[in-house]
């Protein structure tokens, strides 16, 4: 398994986005499964995976699936009461860092609830308004 794979099995549900960062390209681009939009940059998605991993319990990888700089990484998790699963699906650079951050999930109302939740989150989050403006 890549060297990055393994660090982010070990931190990305932690909700430390200081270590998040460590793995990410400085213009990585986050696809989220509860928007059509796009983060880009490592600390606004270094900030949102970080929220993330605070609104997710019970998170574990359930299956690797890759090689070389295209990885899956199968998940499982709570959100509330709520059980969902999810897919990372990973691009890493040549540099080793993650480029190409998205991830798909199911079912349709624990998406909603990870949505719900993130928007209660980052409203009390000052870093937050400057990466709106920059999403806009």
């Amino acid at each position: 398994m890549h060297p990055t794979i393994q660090r982010m099995t070990e931190i990305v549900a932690s909700g430390e986005d200081e270590k998040i960062a460590e793995i990410l390209a400085p213009d990585v681009k986050f696809l989220p499964p509860t928007y059509w939009k796009t983060w880009t940059g490592r600390d606004a998605v270094a900030a949102v995976l970080g929220h993330v991993g605070q609104v997710f319990s019970d998170f574990r990888y359930r299956r690797i699936i890759g090689d070389g700089n295209d990885w899956a990484l199968e998940f499982q998790c709570k959100i509330g009461d709520r059980d969902a699963v999810g897919v990372d699906l990973i691009t890493l650079g040549e540099n080793g860092l993650i480029d190409t951050f998205e991830v798909v999930m199911r079912p349709h109302s624990s998406v909603g609830a990870l949505r719900e939740a993130m928007n209660a989150r980052v409203a009390t989050d000052a870093r937050f308004l400057k990466f709106r403006e920059a999403l806009s």
